[in-house]
């Protein structure tokens, strides 16, 4: 989106902007000081090899990022890929955020990065970059990951690291990450420090944290978490799937016929529901009508294959892995944009730019790696515990829904947060955005929770102004906007 922004001085900002994005601007003004180039506090990063330069088709920009790989263990190989953005002005001022994409087994810098929240997001010719005005980089220095090894550039020369890879590996990976890169990055060893994802990541991030947690009793080893931020999570597997056939039902996407069969058929709760027949064929009844459309966003029109795209996800997106086990559904948004991605990642220029290959030799980059996802060996039936942990370590600890995503459904978020019983602290309202309800939000003693209205699974993708602002607030610790 084209616009103009400088800032003259403290009392005067001239917008040029599509008119209806100037309100926008300013909410998200209130907390982020835009400044020129010759005003803004210039990277202390100096002589790093990681400093990406000449990226093709990326716009120019005042702040600096940085790419490559941290190795986590050197001895059998083992190494994640990371893109770093510093925020874009007074970077020392500013926390630091990792975002983690799910799956398992997709990229967060193909989703998160490149489509949601980094200042870069892919063009549809997927041979540049545009600029992002609502990216996150404009509240924080954000971290970007691949995770699992496997996924997007990451790898392992020992292959049997690929046939056990699950939540515990992952989240002692990413651990192991984070104390390379700090070697690599000592400025912000003691910057406070969240943790954000969405999707699968919803066990990612609290696995992580408790990690974090867990281990900073050793003064040596402590980061500086102060929260997580989570968005259409996977959090309990029991609540995860009630919420997803009873909001099929309740947005008319199956029959009557087919809701009251699984209410009486199938305990979620059980580790025989899959063993009833009734239940398992229900729940596909579910599963078959959502590949008429896009589970991820029930109101926005489905990418049609063509010549451009023919990797077409839609059937594989619902998999169900035997009659026996609970259908597994890959977490992610998809109407044509993985595309753009996959042809950017795999241009030689780019990956030379980012330091994974020498421009020759190439890394065969995809936004999702399906044999991790078939074959993922560990998942957690519920991160509830680990919540209750987190909460009684006073972390900032927010969840927000898009309303119209029916992989993780904002009833599945409802049910699993209400089985903490936690007290409420400021009850059910709207909150505001552009002078317009952005969703409703509810604050629990330990928690927040709310909704983004109109949004599906990826909400970045369809409210990036409200995103922005909704983040601020958490960084803040500030309840997001109760008034036009």
């Amino acid at each position: 989106m084209a616009f103009i922004l400088k800032v003259t001085s403290l009392l005067t900002i001239t917008l040029v902007l599509l008119l209806s994005e100037i309100t926008s601007i300013v909410v998200v003004a209130r907390h982020v000081q835009w400044s020129s180039a010759t005003d803004q506090k210039k990277s202390n990063i100096h002589n790093n090899d990681h400093l990406v330069s000449d990226l093709p088709g990326q716009p120019s920009v005042d702040f600096q990022h940085y790419a490559g790989y941290v190795n986590i263990d050197e001895t059998i190989g083992r190494t994640l890929f990371y893109w770093f953005y510093e925020a874009w002005s007074v970077p020392d001022e500013k926390p630091l955020v990792l975002w983690l994409n799910g799956g398992p087994g997709c990229s967060s810098v193909g989703y998160g990065a490149t489509q949601e929240i980094g200042p870069f997001i892919v063009g549809t010719d997927g041979k540049d970059l545009q600029l992002n005005p609502y990216s996150w980089n404009r509240e924080a220095n954000m971290l970007f990951l691949e995770s699992p090894v496997g996924v997007g550039f990451s790898y392992s020369n020992t292959t049997s690291d690929y046939d056990n890879l699950g939540d515990d590996s992952t989240a002692n990976d990413t651990y192991a990450f984070l104390h390379n890169w700090f070697k690599k990055y000592p400025l912000y060893r003691t910057r406070t420090f969240y943790i954000a994802g969405e999707s699968y990541a919803g066990k990612y991030v609290p696995e992580l944290a408790g990690l974090i947690y867990d281990r900073n009793k050793d003064p040596n080893l402590f980061i500086n978490l102060k929260g997580i931020l989570l968005g259409n999570p996977e959090t309990s597997d029991a609540e995860d799937w009630k919420g997803l056939v009873d909001y099929a039902w309740s947005h008319a996407v199956v029959s009557d016929e087919t809701h009251q069969t699984i209410r009486e058929s199938c305990d979620f709760s059980s580790n025989n529901t899959w063993s009833n027949n009734n239940c398992s064929q229900a729940v596909d009844e579910v599963l078959k009508q959502y590949k008429e459309i896009d589970i991820y966003s029930l109101y926005t029109s489905v990418c049609i294959p063509n010549s451009a795209y023919s990797d077409d996800k839609s059937q594989v997106m619902l998999k169900k892995t035997t009659s026996k086990m609970m259908p597994r559904i890959l977490g992610g948004y998809d109407p044509c944009l993985d595309d753009y991605a996959k042809g950017y990642y795999n241009k030689p220029e780019v990956q030379k730019a980012l330091h994974v290959s020498d421009g020759v030799q190439l890394k065969n980059w995809k936004i999702c790696n399906m044999d991790i996802f078939n074959g993922w060996s560990q998942s957690k039936d519920s991160v509830l515990p680990i919540y209750k942990k987190l909460i009684d370590a006073k972390l900032r600890i927010w969840v927000y829904s898009g309303d119209t995503d029916g992989r993780v459904p904002v009833l599945s978020t409802r049910y699993s947060l209400n089985s903490l019983g936690l007290p409420i602290k400021r009850a059910w309202r709207p909150w505001y955005n552009q002078k317009q309800v952005g969703g409703w939000v509810q604050e629990y003693e330990g928690l927040t929770f709310a909704t983004f209205r109109g949004a599906g699974h990826a909400v970045p993708i369809f409210k990036p102004s409200a995103s922005l602002a909704f983040f601020t607030s958490f960084l803040l610790g500030e309840s997001p906007p109760s008034h036009r």
